[in-house]
């Protein structure tokens, strides 16, 4: 297997998804304390990360599932989802909950939750990779495919990392029922306005 297209493949992957370390270590700090949310939010990922793919291989080889129009509209997804964590996190602070409780009550975020908003922050990858996928023919394809599904494992052990380190984790305990809000509202608006959607 040629070292040079797994290098460009890795460098691709790095470029394109810096910022899904932060949302998984969000991600990651509100599911703490639950069992099963590594295995939730590691399978989202992967879901959402497989769509991506899945949509860019098949524009590569002619078929458009997705119109390129379409792709700004994609930041409704981590819109709507950040804004139904931030009326959850009123809803428990005018109920005098404790802070710690979006954290720990609901196991964090269910694997579709994970995949709609990995899925919408890299609609904008697809344009990236299809021109990269069509020239590297069906071999290098699939090597960039393997690359890209292997770094999906390290950029959720790297998410869950940051997330369990005492001082980021202790930040993040403290207020990531606010950021995670906050971080997906501005990541949709950000997909929106960057992509020219409702003509902003």
């Amino acid at each position: 297997m040629n070292l040079g297209i797994i290098g460009q493949a890795a460098g691709l992957f790095a470029v394109t998804n810096v910022d899904d370390i932060v949302v998984l270590a969000l991600f990651f700090a509100q599911g703490a304390g639950d069992r099963d949310s590594t295995r939730r939010i590691v399978l989202g990922q992967y879901v959402g990360f497989s769509a991506i793919l899945a949509v860019a291989v098949a524009a590569a080889f002619g078929a458009t599932f997705l119109p390129e129009s379409a792709i700004p509209y994609l930041g409704l997804l981590p819109l709507a989802l950040g804004l139904k964590a931030a009326a959850q996190t009123w809803r428990n602070r005018r109920g005098g909950g404790e802070d710690e409780s979006v954290q720990t009550r609901d196991g964090g975020p269910r694997p579709l939750e994970v995949a709609a908003v990995t899925f919408a922050n890299g609609g904008d990858n697809i344009g990236v990779y299809v021109p990269v996928f069509a020239t590297a023919g069906v071999g290098g394809m699939a090597v960039y495919t393997s690359v890209f599904l292997v770094l999906v494992a390290v950029w959720c052990f790297a998410g869950r990392f940051f997330a369990t380190r005492p001082v980021i984790a202790g930040a993040l305990a403290r207020r990531g029922h606010i950021l995670l809000p906050l971080v997906l509202i501005g990541l949709g608006v950000l997909i929106l306005v960057e992509g020219g959607a409702f003509g902003l």
